[in-house]
């Protein structure tokens, strides 16, 4: 592993991941392009509904490239859903505002006897259009990212029909009829494999999974619906593409992100904000790059308080291959003044 920078690589996002440290991390912010740009909220107003949003390739890389053009950030992510999978299943998916995702609950052995076994992708032609739409109007220094929920998480919102607080329709389902729940977990990795398959096609340079419901898993549960399927989803793409580039964001997994790691093989893990420094040093920074895990709450609240934030974030991982992020995606109501404050931040340290 290169432990400088000094050949200055094209691409700083790409090249941590490739084995780089860089002495300034690489910045981006998870949910980017979203509500707390007044560019978005115009957009948003003119598409309607939100999968109208994401399924406008116009739209789609427009709102891909707003964060880009405003902070000047090292990835633009392709604005999306993680439930655009059950979509292209046949499900009902749908958005309802200040509720969230709505679909029909699969919450019995006999509902998942309803479940298709493969995707119409062609539903999902216009995600591909705007990755390709995206890629050539980036700068060449700026990575495209694209994505997928892992099945966990996803399965949590097709067997409940919306988010709950614990996810506790799922963890009851699996407990109660695992081999049903399998079955969704399987048509998930096989459809997100394919999905991702794709996005890489369409130009995308870099994957994340995104499991957002990790950490509400025990030990056993965590490694059996949230590890194993991500490693079957890392191993399948790189059976066709070898070199891709994948980042996996298992959300509150703790203690158990070392065990992670090791068996998905992904090229980076991104930390919650209540990751433990130390120990993420340790047992992950060591192996892989990490990223994160500024609070989102801080950038709310800017300030000094962000400013402490900020340094003890880059104090704590910036000596080993890191990319700079929030622990999760941008809250709605943050002050654009607060992005700004953290980007010039970042950009103006050199460790």
């Amino acid at each position: 592993m290169t432990s400088s920078d000094t050949t200055s690589p094209a691409k700083p996002f790409l090249d941590v991941l490739n084995g780089q440290r860089r002495s300034t991390p690489p910045l981006w912010m998870m949910r980017q392009a979203g509500r707390y740009l007044p560019e978005y909220r115009k957009v948003r107003e003119q598409a309607g509904g939100f999968l109208d949003l994401c399924f406008n390739p116009d739209f789609a890389t427009e709102v891909t490239l707003q964060p880009i053009r405003r902070f000047g950030f090292d990835a633009a992510i392709i604005f999306s859903d993680i439930l655009v999978i059950p979509y292209a299943l046949g499900r009902s998916v749908r958005f309802e505002a200040g509720e969230g995702p709505r679909l029909d609950p699969l919450d019995t052995p006999e509902q998942v006897a309803t479940l298709s076994r493969a995707a119409d992708f062609g539903k999902l032609d216009a995600v591909f259009e705007a990755l390709r739409r995206v890629r050539a109007a980036l700068d060449p220094k700026v990575t495209l990212i694209g994505f997928c929920g892992a099945p966990w998480t996803v399965a949590t919102y097709m067997v409940a029909g919306r988010g709950t607080p614990d996810q506790g329709p799922a963890r009851m389902m699996a407990y109660r009829h695992p081999e049903a729940f399998s079955t969704i977990i399987d048509v998930i990795v096989e459809n997100s494999i394919q999905y991702l398959l794709r996005q890489l096609e369409a130009s995308a340079e870099v994957l994340q999974i995104f499991d957002t419901w990790a950490g509400v898993l025990p030990a056993a549960e965590f490694q059996r619906w949230s590890v194993e399927p991500t490693k079957r989803i890392v191993a399948g793409v790189r059976a066709k593409v070898p070199n891709a580039k994948i980042i996996g964001f298992p959300r509150g997994a703790g203690a158990q992100l070392p065990g992670y790691v090791e068996a998905t093989g992904v090229d980076a893990v991104s930390i919650d904000w209540a990751a433990e420094p130390g120990f993420i040093r340790d047992r992950v920074q060591s192996r892989v790059a990490v990223q994160g895990n500024l609070d989102p709450l801080v950038l709310i609240a800017g300030g000094a308080a962000l400013d402490r934030a900020i340094d003890d974030v880059l104090a704590n991982y910036a000596q080993g291959r890191f990319l700079f992020n929030l622990g999760h995606g941008i809250q709605p109501e943050t002050p654009i003044a607060h992005v700004e404050q953290m980007v010039k931040r970042v950009r103006d340290f050199r460790g």
